[in-house]
């Protein structure tokens, strides 16, 4: 097995049988889980996940989302801070650091982050996702209908992918001077423990580190980064912003608080794990 993001070999790592409700129930027909490890950027991803068939896939993916909104299950996972992303992108914009007038919410679910943006900073995200479906808001387009996009978010796919097409497909809507944000979970090294809290969604198959996360901002052409801590996003940059380090220190100052942190490269924030 070939890592998908630097093309080094994948070994074995650890496995994990899931048998917490509801859980157990939507993996009975996957099983045990076998998670590889790449030799020399140290991305993890599930081996058993990647052999499934798409309709197996696909239903594993769909239970999982109806089991988020089901009102009748007691959830323990943590859902994006939707609000901080919201406030994140309102100020970026203001600043001229991003562009607001194109953005899309690339696997949006139900429109959360949208529908906060629209009512609270009067700004338009286009949402878009593969396993989720919506009449009700006119912010919702179609596949046949996915352009380019001066700004495009991720926020919680990464780690959700089966293969290296699935990361690109999002990369290739990023405008030619545009940026992507994404908001996972990115650490120096993935534990090799089987109760890992970021293993518990049954649909987590993917886990990157921040040498593969620099190695796959080279690949894009992405020159640097900025990490928001409060809505726990990246920002991916590949022009070259004027003063953009003096205009972020202006709004750390402004906020009182280190909201945003640049760097040259990947901002490998997280070193404690």
């Amino acid at each position: 097995m070939k890592c998908m993001i630097c093309s080094s070999k994948m070994n074995y790592y650890f496995s994990k049988t899931y048998t917490e409700t509801p859980f157990d129930e939507f993996m009975q027909k996957v099983g045990e889980v076998d998670y590889y490890k790449c030799s020399s950027c140290g991305f993890t991803q599930s081996k058993t996940h990647s052999e499934l068939d798409e309709c197996t896939w696909n239903e594993l993916n769909t239970q999982f989302h109806h089991y988020l909104e089901n009102p009748d299950y007691k959830k323990n996972i943590n859902q994006p801070p939707y609000a901080e992303q919201a406030m994140m992108l309102a100020i970026l914009g203001k600043n001229d650091i991003i562009k607001t007038g194109s953005m899309l919410d690339y696997a949006a679910g139900y429109g959360t982050l949208s529908n906060i943006l629209a009512k609270y900073h009067g700004l338009n995200l286009s949402i878009y996702d593969p396993y989720v479906k919506s009449d009700s808001s006119s912010r919702y387009i179609d596949r046949v209908e996915l352009k380019t996009y001066d700004t495009v978010i991720n926020s919680a796919m990464f780690e959700h992918v089966l293969t290296r097409d699935s990361l690109d497909q999002v990369n290739n809507l990023v405008a030619e001077n545009g940026c992507l944000i994404i908001h996972t979970l990115i650490c120096e090294n993935i534990p090799n423990d089987s109760n890992w809290f970021y293993l518990q969604p049954p649909v987590h198959t993917a886990f990157h580190t921040n040498k593969s996360m620099e190695i796959l901002m080279r690949q894009w052409n992405y020159n640097s980064s900025i990490y928001c801590p409060k809505s726990k996003c990246w920002v991916l940059i590949k022009e070259n912003i004027n003063d953009i380090e003096i205009k972020l220190a202006r709004i750390n100052q402004e906020l009182q608080t280190d909201w945003f942190i640049f760097k040259k490269g990947f901002v490998d924030f997280w070193k404690g794990f």
